[in-house]
């Protein structure tokens, strides 16, 4: 597992122990962001300093980068993404959404607009980013939800749903071949920094800065939005 910190390093952890086992500090502001490539040999990350870095795993040295992704005053990077066949790197932030090529680190693609969270479908055709989701063949966005500061982004197992978590003290799934919400918000006390899918899509997991972490029953939401439990397969999180 690798982290971000507010020290400006990135730290990777052995699960099963619970130990720091690598620190790279190359970045000279905040990590906010961290992402995997697909084949698990690197680690791009984002900085509050308005950069992007490519890492090799194995030598913790940084092979692409730093490369400036902001500009002027809106320089931090919020999140980052790699394309499901890793020849592409999304950045999202303040200043827009941005696709960089992998081999060369060229600026292929922006978006205006203030994009934070990513998210991108394992068949590569969507880029859920933010409030909207894109289309990475015409680049045609969609606009999900309005009014949300978005945190956080989650794909569920099979990758037709999404998970949000919004500093409006609520998280919120929605279906990303109808565009709508499924269910009502689930309510917190404080902002929620992040949410997630378990790894069998039957719940949900949400942390949230009041310092506690929640746990949420999928069949119970599916229940609760009216959906019929005849069409309805919790495995996966699947809605026939």
């Amino acid at each position: 597992m690798v982290s971000g910190s507010f020290d400006y390093s990135l730290k990777l952890w052995k699960v099963d122990t619970g130990k720091v086992i690598k620190i790279w500090t190359e970045h000279t502001g905040w990590v906010t962001s961290v992402s995997w490539s697909p084949d698990g040999g690197r680690v791009v990350s984002g900085s509050e300093d308005g950069t992007f870095r490519v890492w090799d795993v194995e030598s913790g040295k940084t092979i692409l980068g730093p490369i400036k992704a902001g500009e002027e005053d809106i320089d931090d990077v919020r999140a980052v993404c790699y394309s499901p066949d890793a020849k592409m790197i999304a950045t999202a932030g303040l200043n827009g959404l941005k696709i960089w090529s992998v081999n060369s680190g060229d600026l292929l693609k922006t978006l205006e607009g203030v994009y934070m969270g990513l998210a991108w479908t394992s068949d590569g055709k969507t880029l859920v980013a933010g409030r909207s989701k894109i289309d990475t063949a015409t680049w045609t966005v969609v606009d999900l939800y309005q009014n949300f500061y978005v945190k956080s982004i989650s794909l569920s197992p099979n990758y037709e749903r999404i998970l949000v978590s919004t500093s409006f003290k609520t998280a919120q799934l929605w279906d990303l071949e109808t565009n709508q919400p499924i269910g009502t918000p689930l309510l917190h006390q404080e902002s929620v920094n992040s949410a997630t899918f378990s790894a069998d899509g039957k719940f949900l997991v949400t942390s949230c800065i009041d310092n506690h972490i929640y746990t949420w029953d999928v069949s119970a939401i599916i229940k609760e939005a009216g959906i019929p439990s005849d069409i309805v397969s919790i495995d996966a999180f699947h809605v026939r």
